[in-house]
């Protein structure tokens, strides 16, 4: 179980990132590595994680045109993450450009092109806002589940979305599409800035392939202690 488990590394520094990865490695199978982390310290960190021994998934939401978006998934290919994401409002041709791209990469160079998801509705996001300030006005599983339906229409791998909205993604998309779920929450942690939280066990019970875990255990005082809770938890609900 502890293989579905990706610990969000939202931190500032090389330090802090690879005392976490020290920490908790015996309890998670891969890291995040996002917009935060990244941006402080360089694409350089994720290739220290995989030294480690750790897997990493790179969170960048890339959203742009295709073009751009596909020279920025050629980039990414090659740093040695397992998977990485694009915003799937970017539409299928930018999704299709980034796939191919990332693809390309990889079988020029030999190795296993990194798993490409698509976010669909952010976790932060509530009903309301989606509908107020973006003009969306399908209610979010609805939305969730169209926007799934166009990453798997691009060539994509899954895609990141609420536990929430799992069941309207396996409908519409099928068992082996990959789901990863941010904005999990243990019974015993605080909610943070999520709106649409999940236990690991209904994102499990749901389907979830990855649960993206955060401030719960990175925040922690103790986050090996946090972790090992965690897998508890997780292991006596799978029973």
């Amino acid at each position: 179980m502890r293989e579905k488990i990706i610990v969000a590394l939202d931190v500032d520094t090389e330090i802090e990132a690879m005392r976490l990865v020290e920490q908790l490695a015996d309890y998670t199978g891969a890291f995040k590595v996002g917009l935060q982390l990244y941006n402080n310290t360089g694409p350089g960190i994720v290739q220290k994680i995989v030294n480690a021994g750790g897997k990493v998934f790179l969170d960048l939401k890339f959203h742009d045109i295709p073009n751009t978006a596909a020279k920025a998934a050629e980039a990414v290919a090659g740093l040695g993450a397992f998977m990485f994401n694009v915003h799937a409002s970017g539409g299928v041709k930018m999704m299709q450009a980034a796939a191919q791209a990332s693809r390309a990469k990889a079988e020029q160079a030999g190795f296993l092109p990194p798993l490409l998801i698509g976010v669909t509705v952010l976790t932060s996001m509530s009903e309301q806002e989606l509908s107020d300030e973006l003009g969306v006005c399908r209610p979010i599983p609805e939305q969730v589940a169209h926007l799934a339906v166009l990453c798997q229409k691009a060539g994509l791998d899954g895609v990141v979305a609420s536990a929430k909205e799992i069941p309207w993604i396996r409908r519409a998309c099928g068992e082996s599409f990959i789901i990863v779920t941010p904005g999990i929450r243990p019974a015993w942690s605080a909610s943070d800035d999520q709106v649409r939280i999940v236990t690991p066990k209904d994102a499990l019970s749901d389907g979830a392939d990855y649960l993206v875990i955060g401030r719960p255990l990175t925040a922690a005082a103790d986050p090996a202690e946090a972790a090992k809770r965690l897998v508890a938890e997780i292991e006596e609900e799978s029973v």
